[in-house]
């Protein structure tokens, strides 16, 4: 069915605690868009389309956020919902179908959960399990394929797991960035208007009177957002204008930014609270820079204001990010392991990733990202952008010509314009 649970309750990785959580799920996605990009493996494809599809089959609500978790228990059992017997398997197959999935999934072998059922985990690779069976690769897929669907059919029938229905804005923004991603890197028109969707959703629902919201449930936003909520959208939006460039996500992302600088920053001190100058009062005021089961907020915050500086051409955004980065300097210092994320900005600082802006008519500029994107450039940042655009910042704001072009800039400087794909 897609999708990852949320963490493994034996040393051997065979049996998951059958939780799934938007956020996991979020980041997973785009690390495996990174690595099929990396070496263009098949199952890294595959990971990504399982996760995606299941996304929005079973997590997308019908106003269009995504909702924040499944239940790992159904009518009051533990994977009740994702266990099988070895019975009901056999009876749902052919002879030819079950032979090959026994195998496969270790239905040859004793049960693995709880002494009484079966979790379906790959036990013998593809490789082994054609010379086992004595088929070609054809065939094996064939088979395989066949009897995944059945088994997939006749799990839809059973009672769901329950869903929390919290739109969480942080933990959207993890998905809606995984989906951005997805939809860049496999160009899948689909996934890019789920996550559209998603973003349209928190910008009409949970951005209100100039603030962002923290959740939304059963027709109510409300509770004053946190960093995260802030730093987490914004890199979403990132994300989101560089498989399609749209004014509202510009803008947004501006709005975010601005808020996070003046309702969030320590601007004697630098770095970001976690919580707004306008929040109740707390017996502590938290900066976390320290990654968690989620990015740390001051990580992403970092990264995105830095790459925000070189769509916008704004540089208090890559001020801000410095400020950040000087305060959790000594700590990154003494632990850098538990600070990728702002490990991840200093780099970002050392070597500034350069803007590649795209410009010319749709169908040019889409045979030219799709090329692009199939290639692992996480310090490129493409832009790409139709002729009828208007009112773009100066950064972005290239000349019309006759056929595309790409203008490729790091901070205020570009090389001259490229008319070749190849170049």
């Amino acid at each position: 069915g897609g999708g990852f649970c949320r963490y493994s309750v034996d040393e051997r990785w065979v049996i998951p605690h059958f939780e799934k959580m938007l956020y996991d799920n979020g980041l997973l996605m785009g690390l495996y868009c990174f690595a099929w990009q990396s070496n263009q493996n098949p199952l890294f494809a595959r990971v990504v389309e399982q996760t995606a599809t299941w996304l929005m089959r079973e997590m997308q609500s019908p106003e269009g956020g995504y909702s924040s978790s499944l239940d790992a228990d159904s009518e009051h059992e533990e994977g009740k919902f994702y266990v099988w017997q070895r019975d009901e398997i056999r009876q749902l197959l052919s002879d030819d179908e079950y032979t090959l999935i026994a195998a496969y999934y270790g239905l040859n072998q004793p049960a693995n959960f709880e002494n009484h059922s079966w979790n379906l985990r790959v036990c013998m690779p593809p490789s082994d399990l054609i010379k086992e069976l004595d088929l070609n690769a054809r065939q094996a897929t064939e088979r395989l394929l066949s009897a995944q669907k059945k088994l997939f059919a006749a799990r839809e029938q059973r009672v769901r797991p329950g869903r929390d229905e919290k739109i969480l804005s942080a933990w959207n923004g993890l998905m809606i960035a995984g989906m951005a991603k997805a939809a860049k890197v496999f160009n899948r028109p689909d996934w890019l208007h789920s996550a559209q969707q998603a973003m349209d959703f928190v910008r009409s629902t949970l951005w209100c009177d100039g603030k962002l919201l923290a959740t939304y449930k059963d027709g109510k936003a409300h509770l004053n957002a946190y960093l995260d909520d802030h730093a987490f959208l914004l890199n979403a939006l990132l994300e989101l204008m560089q498989v399609e460039f749209r004014d509202a996500d510009l803008a947004f992302a501006t709005q975010l930014a601005d808020a996070l600088l003046e309702r969030f920053e320590d601007a004697e001190a630098g770095g970001f609270f976690f919580t707004s100058h306008d929040h109740e009062v707390l017996i502590q005021r938290n900066k976390i820079g320290q990654d968690n089961a989620t990015p740390s907020g001051n990580g992403i915050a970092a990264q995105a204001l830095l790459r925000l500086t070189l769509v916008t051409g704004e540089t208090k955004y890559a001020a801000a990010a410095e400020r950040c980065l000087q305060l959790f300097f000594p700590t990154m210092l003494q632990s850098a392991s538990y600070h990728s994320s702002l490990c991840t900005a200093l780099a970002e600082v050392l070597q500034p990733p350069v803007l590649l802006v795209l410009r010319g008519n749709e169908s040019e500029t889409d045979a030219w990202q799709q090329a692009l994107h199939k290639h692992y450039l996480p310090n490129v940042i493409t832009i790409s952008l139709s002729n009828e655009l208007a009112d773009l910042p100066e950064s972005l704001n290239k000349p019309i010509g006759e056929k595309i072009t790409a203008w490729l800039c790091m901070g205020t400087k570009c090389l001259p314009p490229i008319h070749d794909l190849e170049d």
